[in-house]
Formats: C-alpha cells, structure tokens, sequence
C-alpha cells in the first residue's frame, strides 16, 4: 500500500503530508467515509468542532483496527469557544467526541482580529500541550502579523498554518514568511472550488502529459512539491481514493512552475479573509 511521506514539524514530531478533510461531511456518513480513507491509506484525518462530525470520526478511529500511534488527528478550537478557560473546556469536549485521551494537533480555527483573544486562547494550547494531552498545537487562518505577534507574546511558534491555498491563490508570501519562522504551509480548499480549477485549460493540459493523471491529481502533486500538507475532502469513494493517488506522480519542474504562475493573487481567494472577518 502507498503510504503518505511525513514532514517534520518545529516541535520535532512528524505529520503525514497528504490528509483527508471532513468539512462539510455529516456526522453520519464520516464514519463510513473515514473508514474507506484508512482503507485506501489514509493516516491522517483533519476534522474540527465546528464541522458537527467528531463523534463520526471517533467512530471511524474505533471501528478502524489501527493503532492509534499510526493516526495523525487534528481537531481545532472554534470561534465561539475562544478564550484560555473557554478553549481548554472545547478541548476537553472534543476529545470526549472523539474518543481518545491524547490528541495529536490542535488548531485555532480562525484569527477573529475584533474578538481578540487569539494569544489567550494559543496560551491554552500551550497548557494543553504541556499537560500532554496534545502532541503538537497551529493555528488556521492566520496572518504575517498575528503569527509574529503569537511568537512575540508567548516564545512558542505554531507548527504550522492551515490557510486556504490552491493555484489560483497560492499564498507565496505567507509562505514564504513560514519558512523563515519554520512554521509548515497546510492547505484547505486545495482543488478550489466547484469544478471551476479542475476544468482550467492549462491544467488539463499538464494532465495529459502525465499518463492517467487528472487534473484533481496534477494540483495536489503540485502541493506536495511546494512542500505544503494537504488535506482534499470528498464523500465519493473513488475520489477519495483517486486523490490518495496523487501521492505516485511527480511533476516536472516546469510544471510546478507553470502551475504555481496561474495565481491571481487576492482575486483568486474563495473564502473569507482571515484578516478582517469575524463571525461566530
């Protein structure tokens, strides 16, 4: 079986590079969606309180057969819940969803600049990670400017950033401001959205140079050698397993190149911007 390469984080430990999202998966189909992603490889799993599905993806964990020092799972504070107090009872919360004593990464959600408690809130990672109860603690969503300020205020520097990435925005100087502080680059939405990046010309060609390559396949080979972690989500089966099977093609150097040059800068960006937005 083909199994995900790990990448170091600052803190020492390791992290599979390729992942299986759960956003927007019911709780009651994550169970059997999860189970088919460890069946095809999959190691680590990335779910998050917000998503309503830790309890589905704890059950996956259980009914696996794994041993749990063969997962990576990430769960992740949500906004409502921020605060040093308030985080450290999500925590607690979210573990007893899914089942396990030790968990190995959290994340704070989002930046939620207005609310302002996001140095409170990574101080509880902190503690949590002190107590042992987390491996490894990052953030989501995060600027330049609040990740130095986390640095600044606390010494501990995130393991990584989980920021939305793809190739029509492709976040080159946040990542670039990452490797300086050695902070690991984790994409979400890595295919985009929709069919709308898949169904790109430019990508479809570079596919066709690869034989059997879709162009599903070509973005996330594009990730993996940009050095970023990954975490594609889809409920089909073959999808998931299509995805997991980026990991055996290597793109050109061209190709990376041609493919990181289809970035659009802010106009690419789907979702929210993680430096002005604020919602519960």
């Amino acid at each position: 079986m083909t199994t995900s390469p790990f990448v170091t984080l600052n803190d020492g430990n390791t992290i599979p590079q390729l992942g299986y999202g759960v956003w927007r998966v019911e709780d009651k189909v994550a169970e059997e969606v999860v189970g088919k992603a460890f069946e095809v490889g999959y190691r680590h799993i990335d779910t998050a309180r917000i998503y309503g599905n830790e309890e589905g993806v704890g059950r996956a964990i259980a009914a696996s057969g794994l041993d749990r020092d063969e997962l990576f799972i990430t769960t992740k504070v949500w906004n409502a819940d921020q605060g040093y107090e308030s985080t450290i009872a999500a925590f607690e919360a979210s573990m007893e969803r899914l089942g396990l004593e030790t968990l190995d990464l959290y994340l704070i959600h989002w930046l939620q600049p207005k609310q302002g408690k996001y140095v409170d809130t990574w101080k509880a990672l902190i503690e949590l990670q002190k107590r042992g109860r987390v491996k490894s603690i990052g953030v989501c969503n995060f600027t330049k400017e609040a990740l130095q300020e986390l640095i600044d205020e606390t010494g501990v520097t995130p393991v990584l950033n989980q920021v939305e990435t793809h190739p029509y925005f492709n976040q080159a100087d946040l990542r670039a401001f990452e490797a300086e502080h050695n902070i690991l680059h984790e994409s979400w939405s890595p295919l985009g959205s929709g069919e709308g990046l898949l169904e790109d010309p430019q990508l479809k060609e570079i596919a066709a140079k690869y034989d059997g390559a879709t162009p599903a396949q070509v973005v996330l080979a594009w990730h993996l050698a940009l050095g970023n972690i990954v975490i594609p989500k889809s409920v089909t089966e073959s999808r998931i397993a299509e995805n997991w099977k980026a990991l055996d093609l290597t793109l050109s150097d061209e190709d990376v190149q041609a493919i990181t040059a289809m970035d659009k800068g802010p106009e690419g960006r789907i979702a929210a911007d993680p430096a002005v937005s604020d919602f519960q």
